[in-house]
């Protein structure tokens, strides 16, 4: 009897701990929204766990896995080293992609117009107000552009899209870096807010004359009209993924500490210059391994499996070297009660 309760013991220890949750919770960054819930769903089949992610924007991501209230965080801010130490957390990339201008103007199709970063920046100022402005007609003499008014959307709430939009925005103009700067939230010059991508993504389908800025995949989605932006070679590029990998084979990810990685304005002709990554945030003392274990699970699901959906929504997937390098930190970081989670 002894050896049998023994065995019995032993066959229920060895059921996987992740295996025992069926739900896990994260909430943050709207950037990498439509990856995630296509991972959510294609896991969710494969595993049995589901998992809930809110698209609430990086600052809500943020605060929320400050206070505890999910398993995990989604932003598009990358934390400093130092950053994340103090609050107790750790930082790994999960996929790669672009911030792209889309317009609303009849009768221009996606990628018929050319902008190039002083133009692009001017509009957001507020200092170029109609789409005929000489600026604009100079760099598309073939485009019929109307005296329609621009209506500028942007994020009205924290958000990683606009952390990446006003990084690339500072680099390219000294005086949107003095006057505006770069943060998830800034003072706007002009225009009107939208919540989320989503919320930006439906504005401009709907104003006559106006132009945001989104992760590519709501433009697609949205069969909205997107620019050519010209990079810091001198080459007007279009958003797609390949220009989002020219972007991407810059990173040197070996030598960032906490994966701290900013990909706007990267060298390369044939790099779109307003490509970032989008990170999950996890505390490092997790309350229990279950919980922690399905977390990681779930995002060692994807990093295996999830590519060929990332790349039909023209995200870049993180290269195996990356890859390694996220286990390798999950191993020495996430614990519970001093014991690691990661095998």
């Amino acid at each position: 009897m002894k050896s049998l309760a023994v065995m019995i013991f032993s066959l229920i220890f060895v059921v996987p701990l992740a295996a025992q949750v069926k739900q896990i919770n994260g909430a943050g960054a709207s950037f990498p929204y439509p990856v995630y819930s296509q991972w959510a769903h294609a896991y969710h089949n494969a595993k049995g766990v589901q998992v809930n992610y809110q698209s609430i924007g990086s600052g809500g991501g943020i605060a929320q896995i400050r206070a505890k209230t999910v398993n995990f965080g989604g932003t598009d801010i990358p934390m400093k080293e130092e950053e994340l130490n103090e609050a107790g957390l750790i930082q790994f990339p999960t996929v790669m992609g672009g911030v792209v201008p889309i317009f609303n103007v009849k009768g221009i199709k996606p990628g018929e117009m050319r902008l190039t970063p002083e133009v692009l920046t001017d509009i957001f100022l507020g200092k170029i107000r109609t789409w005929n402005d000489p600026k604009i007609r100079k760099l598309n003499p073939s485009l019929k552009l109307p005296k329609t008014k621009i209506t500028v959307v942007r994020r009205a709430d924290g958000s990683g899209t606009t952390w990446i939009f006003t990084n690339y925005l500072s680099k390219v103009s000294k005086e949107w870096e003095k006057k505006v700067g770069n943060a998830s939230a800034v003072q706007w010059p002009v225009g009107v807010g939208g919540k989320g991508n989503e919320g930006v993504a439906a504005y401009v389908g709907r104003i006559n004359g106006s132009i945001g800025y989104v992760e590519f995949a709501y433009a697609l989605t949205n069969n909205l009209s997107y620019v050519q932006l010209r990079n810091r070679e001198g080459a007007y590029v279009r958003p797609t993924i390949e220009s989002f990998q020219s972007a991407a084979a810059n990173a040197d990810w070996n030598n960032a500490p906490g994966f701290y990685m900013v990909l706007t304005d990267q060298p390369g002709k044939d790099s779109w210059p307003i490509t970032g990554a989008t990170y999950i945030l996890m505390h490092k003392d997790q309350p229990d391994t279950a919980t922690a274990s399905a977390v990681l699970d779930f995002f060692d699901w994807c990093y295996k499996n999830g590519n060929d959906s990332a790349i039909k929504l023209h995200y870049v997937p993180m290269p195996e070297s990356v890859i390694k390098a996220v286990h390798d930190h999950w191993k020495n970081n996430i614990k519970v009660s001093g014991k690691g989670v990661w095998k």
